[in-house]
């Protein structure tokens, strides 16, 4: 191994064991959502596996297994009653529940899920070089996303373009035209028309699913519904000349041809129009052992994103850890003369990238 000591047998055993004790959780937890006893403790309170159930529709005995599990790996707590009776803490409340919240993380279980439904489908994929395309994680996959992604577009989105200049300038006029490729299921777009009501915003995206769901998303906002509309389309097609900024929300990593996409992007801008790329941000070196970070993204792209960016011919196969080399070269194969990081930080796992020319 570099940069550290060689791990000892015991050690070794001990992380794998720990990984296993993990994976139980993330197993727990995509239950716990996808059933909504997690919806149900926070919403009506502390509950026995009879009442529980109850509420929610699901098997007492299941429940009961699923609520002592929590408290055993203390996620929740439990009384000391015959029944028991268990309590969802505040914290929990959040970051279970708490769809506004950057702490929210209930997707997260439900992505890595997505991906092990589809074991068997990526095994055979890493044997012979094919694919699992994204259309193959349904609901859990496409809505994980989304709901990880939403606070921060809902809660940071604004401020952190409004104290960028030279983004900020292309926004606010009037009128201004506004592209979101790889829009999913429209967050972005929706923040981007609340952040600037003067703009008119158009969302891409290639999964139809995405697209209904981000229609009916925007819809329910009256405020940006009149200036927001979304095509299922691929992003390559973009009209020529139309806008005066183009976005890639955490998505150029996934799309097979990304330079033909970020040429597409640039023939579509009006003079002096930019495009904005958000993306991941991975260390600009690979590193043994990694961050984190490094180490989160990893697992994203083993089971999702290459699969996903494998699944097409022909393919870049970027996966998850896009680098920053990397992306400034798409960008200059794509035509661009300048590549800016933006000085935005602290914006959850991603950074933020100014294409000119």
């Amino acid at each position: 191994m570099q940069n550290g000591e060689e791990p000892t047998t015991e050690e070794l055993a001990d992380r794998v064991f720990q990984a296993a004790l993990g994976t139980i959780d993330i197993f727990s937890i995509h239950l716990g959502d996808r059933l909504g006893w997690y919806r149900s403790l926070a919403d009506d309170g502390p509950a026995t596996a009879d009442e529980l159930a109850s509420r929610t529709g699901t098997h007492p005995r299941y429940a009961r297994e699923w609520l002592e599990q929590q408290a055993v790996t203390g996620l929740l707590a439990a009384d000391e009653g015959d029944p028991r009776r268990f309590t969802l803490p505040a914290a929990g409340v959040e970051v279970f529940t708490g769809e506004q919240s950057e702490n929210y993380l209930a997707p997260l279980a439900r992505m890595f899920m997505a991906a092990a439904a589809q074991a068997p489908a990526l095994v055979e994929a890493y044997r012979t070089g094919g694919g699992v395309g994204w259309e193959h994680l349904g609901p859990d996959g496409r809505e994980s996303q989304a709901d990880m992604n939403r606070p921060w577009f809902e809660n940071r989105l604004a401020g952190a373009l409004q104290s960028t200049p030279d983004a900020d300038a292309l926004l606010r006029p009037d009128g201004a035209q506004i592209a979101d490729v790889g829009s999913g299921a429209g967050w972005s777009t929706i923040a981007l028309a609340r952040a600037y009501p003067g703009a008119r915003l158009h969302g891409y995206d290639v999964d139809a699913a995405s697209v209904e769901l981000a229609r009916r998303n925007a819809g329910a906002d009256p405020s940006v519904a009149g200036r927001i509309a979304f095509s299922l389309a691929d992003a390559a097609d973009l009209p020529e000349a139309r806008f005066d900024a183009v976005f890639a929300f955490e998505c150029l990593h996934d799309m097979p041809q990304p330079v033909e996409v970020l040429a597409a992007a640039r023939r579509s801008l009006r003079p002096g129009g930019a495009v904005i790329v958000m993306d991941e941000a991975v260390a600009d070196e690979f590193t043994a052992p990694g961050d984190d970070v490094e180490r989160l993204m990893y697992g994203f792209s083993l089971g999702v994103c290459l699969p996903d960016g494998m699944n097409h011919r022909p393919t870049a196969a970027t996966g998850t850890v896009i680098r920053r080399r990397v992306l400034e070269g798409y960008a200059r194969q794509a035509g661009f003369t300048r590549t800016d990081v933006l000085p935005i930080e602290d914006f959850g796992f991603w950074r933020f990238y100014l294409l000119r020319g």
